[in-house]
């Protein structure tokens, strides 16, 4: 089966291709195909409390590019979600209208708790030790969203509105920045020793700079040589030495910042980057739904 998640952030807008397996010991996610615009809804959002019609056209663009690919593969059935940026975004509805009479897509925007919910889903606290905890950090252009987890069970869940286009704009207040540290600090303090899952497109990227094994930590000290190695550079030359794109080389000394001031807040010596964000959680989601609606007798028809 064939599942689609359109993830429509404030840095980019992303259309994940999933496949599920079914298998003996249960269903097996593979990813079929990603298509990433860097689009930035969140310099319209943050700055100026809308969406400009510029950003708008841009987006039924790829909304359109996107319904032709859910139309040429045989998906099972998808869902479409925005979050910070359009959380924020005054003519918001206005834009979904738009874009769903343009495209065919609705596109439902979400609020903090529910994207913490779905990042959730991807259940990759299962693959790790039953007796251990963790804080699942994931980073966005708009938001981080952290979820507590102790013994496979989920413990609190918060989104604040720390992320780096934010940043890189100086809209992250110092009360807000002592607020997000002192969360961590008082929800975290009864679980020792912590660790840390990322999740988000920079640090895959910094995990991939790291060249460390896929299912293998990356420590604390060697995220803070990585931000370091980073911020030696200029923007231009993260770009034209390092091999960045220009979306990624400067959101990803933010991004590193975040991860690291919630790593040291929380005690956390090590983070295990699993590749998946929100996109992933839709895809589970998907598929559980499809099982219970088929379970029920009902069959879906896109």
């Amino acid at each position: 089966m064939k599942f689609a998640a359109i993830d429509i952030g404030s840095n980019a807008v992303r259309l994940l291709l999933g496949n599920v397996y079914e298998s003996k010991n249960g269903p097996i996610f593979k990813k079929a195909d990603l298509v990433r615009i860097p689009l930035r809804l969140g310099e319209d959002a943050f700055l100026h409390k809308k969406i400009s019609d510029e950003k708008t056209e841009k987006l039924v663009v790829a909304m359109k590019v996107f319904r032709q690919m859910l139309n040429f593969y045989d998906i099972a059935e998808y869902k479409a979600c925005a979050t910070s940026a359009m959380r924020e975004a005054s003519n918001a509805v206005d834009v979904v209208k738009h874009v769903a009479h343009e495209s065919g897509i609705a596109i439902e925007i979400i609020d903090g708790k529910t994207e913490a919910q779905i990042i959730y889903s991807n259940h990759v606290a299962e693959n790790l030790s039953d007796e251990s905890d963790y804080l699942y950090i994931d980073v966005g252009g708009g938001s981080t969203e952290l979820t507590l987890f102790s013994k496979n069970n989920l413990v609190v869940s918060r989104s604040f509105n720390v992320g780096t286009i934010r940043f890189l704009n100086e809209l992250v207040s110092k009360e807000l920045w002592a607020e997000f540290k002192e969360w961590i600090k008082k929800e975290t303090k009864e679980f020792r020793p912590l660790t840390a899952i990322g999740s988000g497109g920079n640090i895959n990227k910094i995990f991939k700079m790291s060249r460390k094994k896929q299912n293998r930590p990356m420590s604390i000290n060697k995220l803070t040589d990585l931000h370091d190695f980073l911020n030696s550079y200029s923007l231009q030359e993260r770009i034209e030495v390092l091999g960045l794109n220009p979306d990624r080389a400067d959101v990803i000394l933010p991004a590193a910042k975040i991860f690291l001031t919630v790593m040291k807040a929380a005690e956390i010596k090590q983070i295990y980057v699993p590749q998946i964000g929100m996109a992933d959680g839709l895809i589970h989601l998907l598929y559980e739904n499809h099982l219970a609606k088929n379970r029920k007798g009902l069959v879906f028809s896109e």
